[in-house]
């Protein structure tokens, strides 16, 4: 599965919008198979907060821990934000290069 965070939009910045992009799409994740991969899509994503990232992310890598890769993060306010979320909170993420 994948998801494309630019279709929250290119500006990831609230910790309220990423509530509920994680609410809205919870339900497609709880369908997840327990073996398929979930990837996470950075590209069109201009602006990545860690408020938006720890209610996003962080949650969904507490929940599919190994399942989770993250593509396209070459963009220095993502890079940024999923070290400091890292650091926070003591995960490493799978990033493909």
């Amino acid at each position: 599965m994948k998801i494309e965070l630019k279709k929250f939009g290119t500006t990831l910045i609230s910790r309220q919008t990423g509530k509920e992009a994680y609410s809205a799409f919870l339900p497609t994740l709880k369908s997840l198979p327990s073996k398929e991969e979930l990837v996470i899509d950075f590209s069109g994503v201009n602006t990545f907060s860690p408020a938006w990232g720890d209610e996003f992310l962080t949650k969904i890598i507490k929940d599919y821990k190994n399942q989770v890769k993250l593509v396209n993060t070459k963009n220095l306010s993502v890079k940024n934000t999923l070290s400091f979320l890292e650091d926070i909170n003591k995960i490493k993420f799978k990033i493909e290069s």
